[in-house]
């Protein structure tokens, strides 16, 4: 359980609780509408019934396929999304957050997704540990006795000062948790983890993460899925 009051934040940012949820609310001009975890409704909703099931490219990367329903880890869960769509899809899935204040939101969303009908078998697939991933995969795993066949990552890309203006969600994410310049650590310990493959999600023309090459790749429009088979299955 995450002690809200005891959550450390920038300035200018703050927890609200409501009746509709905790958001993490700032200036919206820097930062744009408060940002809350919502499974139930909305978009998600919407990619729960219409986004294509097990055809979707996260889907294919992640290797769920007809009879075939891995357990994943996300360990750069953030606010959930893609945890919960291989979530509603059947597979078993541990969210791993290490931002204290995103950790606290994805709580307040899988216990509001936990008490809604629509929702409570998917959120009853899906357990959260905040901590750092790069730091201690392994011990987080095992302390929600958890077995991974596969583990999804989602690295923040390096923000380039030429780029175009960044999306306000992505500058609260940059605020909160910096880039991941530890990417590399967190892709090998997601291989000494693994049992079968490491996903990873990358822009679609950013470079691999430093480290060994992938062995296959899934592009889509704006994102590609770089995947490694586990150092054991390789051999």
């Amino acid at each position: 359980m995450t002690d809200v009051e005891k959550v450390v934040l920038p300035d200018g940012l703050r927890l609200v609780p409501s009746d509709e949820g905790l958001a993490l609310v700032g200036d919206e001009k820097r930062y744009g509408n408060p940002l809350s975890v919502d499974f139930v409704s909305g978009k998600a909703a919407h990619r729960r019934r219409f986004g294509g099931g097990r055809g979707q490219l996260i889907a294919k990367a992640c290797g769920l396929a007809k009879g075939v329903t891995p357990s994943i880890v996300d360990a750069t869960a953030g606010l959930g999304r893609d945890a919960f769509v291989l979530a509603s899809l059947g597979a078993q899935v541990l969210l791993i957050e290490r931002v204290a204040a995103i950790a606290a939101l994805l709580e307040d969303g899988l216990k509001r997704a936990s008490r809604d009908s629509g929702t409570v078998d998917i959120a009853a697939r899906m357990i959260l540990r905040h901590g750092d991933a790069a730091q201690s995969l392994a011990e987080l795993v095992a302390s929600a006795h958890f077995s991974p066949q596969v583990i999804h990552l989602d690295p923040m890309f390096p923000h380039r000062e030429k780029s175009a203006l960044v999306k306000k969600e992505m500058r609260l994410f940059r605020e909160l948790a910096g880039d991941d310049n530890d990417a590399p650590r967190l892709l090998e310990a997601a291989l000494d983890v693994a049992t079968h493959r490491v996903v990873v999600k990358r822009p679609r023309k950013a470079p691999p993460i430093d480290g060994p090459v992938p062995q296959h790749t899934l592009e889509g429009k704006t994102s590609r899925y770089d995947l490694y088979v586990h150092r054991s299955l390789a051999r």
